[in-house]
Protein backbone atom coordinates (compact mmCIF):
# COMPACT_ATOMS: atom_id res chain seq x y z
CA UNK A 1 0.00 0.00 0.00
CA UNK A 2 1.25 3.48 -0.87
CA UNK A 3 1.18 6.20 1.46
CA UNK A 4 0.44 10.13 0.49
CA UNK A 5 3.43 12.25 0.24
CA UNK A 6 3.22 15.03 2.52
CA UNK A 7 3.18 18.42 0.92
CA UNK A 8 6.29 19.60 0.69
CA UNK A 9 5.58 23.67 -0.58
CA UNK A 10 4.34 25.68 2.99
CA UNK A 11 1.18 27.13 2.77
CA UNK A 12 0.84 31.22 1.78
CA UNK A 13 -0.08 32.13 5.26
CA UNK A 14 2.91 30.31 6.73
CA UNK A 15 5.49 32.40 4.80
CA UNK A 16 3.68 35.46 5.08
CA UNK A 17 4.16 34.79 9.24
CA UNK A 18 7.76 33.49 8.24
CA UNK A 19 8.02 37.08 6.15
CA UNK A 20 6.80 39.27 9.64
CA UNK A 21 8.21 37.33 11.65
CA UNK A 22 12.03 37.54 9.87
CA UNK A 23 11.26 41.67 9.98
CA UNK A 24 10.84 41.52 13.56
CA UNK A 25 14.44 39.80 13.60
CA UNK A 26 15.32 42.64 11.42
CA UNK A 27 13.91 45.16 13.40
CA UNK A 28 15.86 43.79 16.86
CA UNK A 29 19.34 43.91 14.54
CA UNK A 30 18.54 47.42 13.91
CA UNK A 31 17.74 48.36 17.56
CA UNK A 32 20.80 46.50 18.49
CA UNK A 33 23.26 48.77 15.89
CA UNK A 34 21.42 52.01 17.42
CA UNK A 35 22.09 51.26 20.79
CA UNK A 36 26.10 50.46 19.71
CA UNK A 37 25.78 53.83 18.07
CA UNK A 38 24.87 55.52 21.27
CA UNK A 39 26.86 53.65 23.92
CA UNK A 40 29.74 54.68 21.05
CA UNK A 41 29.24 58.06 21.38
CA UNK A 42 28.79 58.23 25.12
CA UNK A 43 24.95 58.05 25.46
CA UNK A 44 24.21 56.99 29.16
CA UNK A 45 22.04 54.82 29.58
CA UNK A 46 20.65 55.24 33.27
CA UNK A 47 19.05 52.04 33.28
CA UNK A 48 20.64 49.85 31.22
CA UNK A 49 24.42 49.01 29.82
CA UNK A 50 24.07 49.96 25.80
CA UNK A 51 26.65 47.44 24.95
CA UNK A 52 24.60 44.49 27.11
CA UNK A 53 21.51 45.34 25.79
CA UNK A 54 22.56 45.47 22.35
CA UNK A 55 24.31 42.27 22.42
CA UNK A 56 21.04 41.01 23.80
CA UNK A 57 18.63 42.61 20.96
CA UNK A 58 21.65 41.33 18.19
CA UNK A 59 21.34 37.82 19.50
CA UNK A 60 17.33 37.65 20.36
CA UNK A 61 17.64 39.74 16.29
CA UNK A 62 19.34 36.51 14.58
CA UNK A 63 17.47 34.36 15.97
CA UNK A 64 14.20 35.21 15.61
CA UNK A 65 15.23 36.02 12.20
CA UNK A 66 16.29 32.53 11.21
CA UNK A 67 13.25 31.61 12.16
CA UNK A 68 11.75 33.44 10.43
CA UNK A 69 13.27 32.43 7.01
CA UNK A 70 13.13 29.07 8.44
CA UNK A 71 9.00 29.78 8.04
CA UNK A 72 9.33 31.12 4.72
CA UNK A 73 11.55 27.84 3.69
CA UNK A 74 8.50 25.37 5.20
CA UNK A 75 10.52 24.34 8.11
CA UNK A 76 7.92 22.92 10.95
CA UNK A 77 10.29 24.00 13.40
CA UNK A 78 10.26 27.63 13.45
CA UNK A 79 6.53 28.00 13.96
CA UNK A 80 7.65 27.23 17.57
CA UNK A 81 9.95 29.33 17.91
CA UNK A 82 7.52 32.19 16.40
CA UNK A 83 4.76 31.34 18.56
CA UNK A 84 7.29 32.02 21.66
CA UNK A 85 8.56 34.91 20.54
CA UNK A 86 4.95 36.71 19.58
CA UNK A 87 3.61 35.45 23.27
CA UNK A 88 6.31 36.51 25.04
CA UNK A 89 5.67 39.80 22.90
CA UNK A 90 2.14 39.97 24.01
CA UNK A 91 3.23 41.48 27.62
CA UNK A 92 5.47 44.01 25.46
CA UNK A 93 2.66 44.79 23.46
CA UNK A 94 0.64 45.98 26.46
CA UNK A 95 3.15 47.75 28.53
CA UNK A 96 3.49 50.29 25.42
CA UNK A 97 -0.21 50.61 25.27
CA UNK A 98 -0.11 51.66 28.84
CA UNK A 99 2.70 52.61 31.33
CA UNK A 100 5.56 53.22 28.53
CA UNK A 101 2.58 55.68 27.26
CA UNK A 102 3.88 54.52 23.75
CA UNK A 103 0.71 53.56 21.74
CA UNK A 104 1.83 53.83 17.86
CA UNK A 105 4.56 51.67 19.00
CA UNK A 106 2.51 49.44 20.65
CA UNK A 107 -0.28 49.72 18.07
CA UNK A 108 2.33 48.60 15.57
CA UNK A 109 4.15 45.68 17.45
CA UNK A 110 0.23 44.76 18.23
CA UNK A 111 -0.50 43.92 14.64
CA UNK A 112 2.46 42.52 13.82
CA UNK A 113 2.23 40.33 16.95
CA UNK A 114 -1.41 39.62 15.82
CA UNK A 115 -1.12 39.10 12.57
CA UNK A 116 1.53 36.36 13.17
CA UNK A 117 -0.46 34.50 15.74
CA UNK A 118 -3.63 34.21 13.07
CA UNK A 119 -1.29 33.21 10.10
CA UNK A 120 0.34 30.26 12.12
CA UNK A 121 -3.01 29.39 13.38
CA UNK A 122 -5.08 29.60 10.22
CA UNK A 123 -6.42 26.88 9.05
CA UNK A 124 -4.36 26.42 6.09
CA UNK A 125 -1.29 26.73 8.63
CA UNK A 126 -2.51 24.38 11.04
CA UNK A 127 -3.21 21.72 8.47
CA UNK A 128 -0.25 22.08 6.56
CA UNK A 129 1.38 21.54 9.98
CA UNK A 130 -0.65 18.54 11.64
CA UNK A 131 0.23 16.31 7.83
CA UNK A 132 2.93 15.37 9.22
CA UNK A 133 1.26 13.89 12.07
CA UNK A 134 -1.37 12.55 9.93
CA UNK A 135 0.95 10.49 7.85
CA UNK A 136 2.67 9.21 10.89
CA UNK A 137 -0.49 7.58 12.18
CA UNK A 138 -2.42 6.50 9.03
CA UNK A 139 -0.16 3.26 9.04
CA UNK A 140 -1.88 2.17 12.36
CA UNK A 141 -5.50 2.85 11.21
CA UNK A 142 -5.07 0.03 8.35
Amino acid sequence: MSTPSLPQVPPSTFRAAGVLVALEGFIALVAAVVLVVRAVNGVQDAVANGYGTAGWFAMIGIIVGAAGIALVLGKRWARAVALVVQLLLLPVVWALLTDSHQPLYGALLGIGVLAILVLLFSPPSSQWMAAEYAHDHGDDAA
